[in-house]
């Protein structure tokens, strides 16, 4: 049997083939495709058509080697693409990165408390949650919300260009901070109290089957097979997380790439003050379980300062900046990688040597060591969350799992696995496609549960495992560390 996964990410995409014996899946990657947002008078937008075209592309494709049995699509959270009356899509979504956010939590608080929106909602504070966009496109007077007849999350709106049906998946919906935490229904408290119309359709599990690819599709591509589409588990890290290989009940996940999302599988949310004073989120998953987890700045602050480095013509690899950061003194340089400097693109390297002259602390000076004061800093940064989740929950951590492209970096690896003091796996690095996959082969029957599903990423992958053996200067950095949040 072979299921295709789209994973679009925030800065590239890629269609993955997926083979399922029964026992094990084989992935195949058979198209990849840049993912680079458009900036268009101070505003930041997604290229939506191209990205349409680039996922067309991977069907194709796809269909040349035989076809697919289905197709899921996941992606980042919270951004939306407006559909007018007539069908079509109103205007490019804006991308989440966008300022025209920057002011819009402090208008959600004019209406609405912290306290009582967390306990609503229970999602954390973030300007670029979807709430924050409508409000602030709502304030504006976007031409798009007036004459909008549907609302639709990015994957959602992909599987309405490829099929023509409308649907809003749970696990997209969950990072949006408009549902109610642990049920399939938006808040009709928050759409009335900021005075928005709720025009989503109606919120769907995972696993659900939309339908066939439609016909003026199949007809443009010159399709040779059916395709059936799956509403898999359409947010990135609810996709990861299906793939993560647990063994422990007091296990950490943390999906590692642009962003780092770092928690524990729940049974119910938590939507103490404590919980949201932390900073942490309950997102949902399969069969509606809760990802109580914590957005932390990920490996974007590397790739913004490659960015930088290649224009400047120090082409170098992520493997060898990697490498070059591994023989630089751990824990000399750090910063604070959720600070808002770090949250914008643009000249990283000189945000990072600023920030450590502004903080009082040694100051990089050449590639490596940015690398290796970023590399650093992530694990304090895991460190620091692992300890408050361990307080909120009241679990002793024993393992950290982690998943997505960055479980392909030892360095980052060894450092986190020194900075917690505790067992550390890394892998599968295609977790969020995997993940992806068998959402769709439990939606088709071939895989029972979470459970299974978890087996077989075992049988399929690679799991490296990290101990820690350098905890002592981790230590004494986090306790400096600690004096520049």
């Amino acid at each position: 049997m072979k299921v295709l996964a789209f994973d679009f990410g925030a800065s590239s995409g890629r269609a993955i083939l997926g083979e399922f014996d029964g026992k094990k899946i084989e992935l195949k990657e058979i198209h990849r495709f840049l993912n680079e947002p458009v900036e268009i008078n101070g505003a930041l937008y997604w290229d939506i058509l191209r990205l349409y075209h680039e996922l067309k592309q991977g069907i194709l494709k796809a269909d040349r080697l035989g076809g697919a049995d289905s197709m899921g699509i996941d992606t980042w959270g919270v951004d939306i693409g407006f559909i007018g009356k007539d069908g079509q899509l109103l205007a490019n979504p804006f991308h989440y990165r966008s300022p025209h956010t920057e002011h819009a939590v402090e208008e959600l608080e004019s209406k609405m408390s912290r306290e009582e929106l967390f306990a609503e909602a229970g999602l954390a504070f973030q300007k670029f949650n979807t709430l924050c966009q409508l409000v602030v496109m709502q304030k504006n007077g976007n031409v798009a919300l007036e004459n909008a007849e549907s609302a639709l999350f990015i994957p959602d709106l992909f599987t309405y260009f490829l099929t023509g049906k409308k649907i809003c998946e749970f696990s997209i919906a969950s990072t949006s901070q408009l549902i109610v935490p642990g049920k399939n229904q938006f808040s009709e408290k928050i759409f009335q109290t900021f005075g928005l119309k709720n025009i989503f359709p109606e919120i769907v599990s995972p696993g659900k089957i939309v339908g066939d690819v439609k016909e003026d599709v199949k007809n443009e591509l010159d399709l040779r097979h059916d395709l059936k589409v799956i509403a898999t588990c359409g947010h990135d890290t609810a996709s990861a997380y299906l793939a993560v290989p647990k063994d422990s009940e007091n296990s950490v996940f943390l999906s590692s790439g642009t962003w780092s999302l770092l928690g524990m599988e729940l049974d119910e949310p938590i939507l103490s003050k404590e919980a949201m004073d932390a900073g942490y989120t309950n997102e949902g998953g399969l069969n509606n379980s809760i990802r109580f987890l914590k957005n932390i700045m990920g490996l974007w602050i590397i790739q913004e300062c490659k960015r930088t480095w290649d224009k400047e013509g120090n082409v170098m690899s992520f493997a060898e900046i990697a490498d070059g950061a591994s023989k630089i003194e751990p824990c000399k340089f750090l910063i604070n990688p959720d600070a808002d400097e770090f949250y914008s693109p643009h000249d990283m390297p000189d945000k990072i040597v600023n920030f450590c002259k502004k903080t009082g602390g040694n100051v990089p000076s050449n590639p490596f060591e940015i690398a290796r004061c970023v590399y650093d800093s992530l694990a304090l940064a895991y460190k620091h969350n692992v300890l408050a989740l361990e307080k909120i929950t009241g679990k002793k951590v024993d393992v950290l799992h982690i998943v997505g492209g960055g479980s392909n970096n030892t360095m980052l690896n060894v450092a986190t696995a020194n900075a917690l003091g505790i067992r550390v796996t890394a892998g599968p690095g295609e977790g969020t496609a995997l993940g992806n996959i068998l959402c769709q082969l439990i939606a088709l029957g071939k895989v029972k549960d979470a459970k299974e599903a978890r087996e077989i990423v075992k049988n399929s992958t690679e799991i490296k495992e990290f101990l820690p053996s350098d905890c002592a200067v981790y230590e004494n950095a986090y306790k400096l560390f600690l004096t520049i949040l």
